[in-house]
């Protein structure tokens, strides 16, 4: 089973664990998912963060729904980051789940309401 894979934990303290911050304006979301934020990763060729996703679980409806994808392609000179933003537009609330891959440590998952 797939979830008994993902790891979680707190961001201030795991630099795995990705970050979901959120502005709404209206019905307008703009969502930032970052992961090291506190401490942050490497990001080298031997060890990085290959991509995040992040999804939406309208509240009342049984499966979330795919926002999207970013891959993080090159961990030389340039160095990418692991951050990325999303916008939707929703007047539901529900819940934010991103998650990130790690090539060496694998999974890592977190999650935030949306009011």
């Amino acid at each position: 089973m797939l979830s008994k894979t993902i790891a979680s934990g707190d961001w201030k303290g795991e630099k795995h664990v990705p970050v979901i911050e959120y502005k709404k304006d209206g019905d307008l979301l703009e969502i930032e998912v970052s992961v090291g934020k506190e401490i942050p990763h490497p990001n080298t060729p031997e060890h990085h963060i290959a991509w995040i996703e992040l999804y939406f679980h309208p509240e009342g409806e049984k499966f979330p729904v795919m926002v999207g994808r970013v891959a993080f392609t090159n961990h030389g000179d340039p160095l990418t980051e692991p951050k990325a933003k999303f916008y939707i537009r929703t007047s539901k609330k529900g819940k934010l789940y991103a998650l990130s891959y790690c090539n060496i440590h694998g999974l890592w998952e977190n999650s935030v309401d949306v009011e």
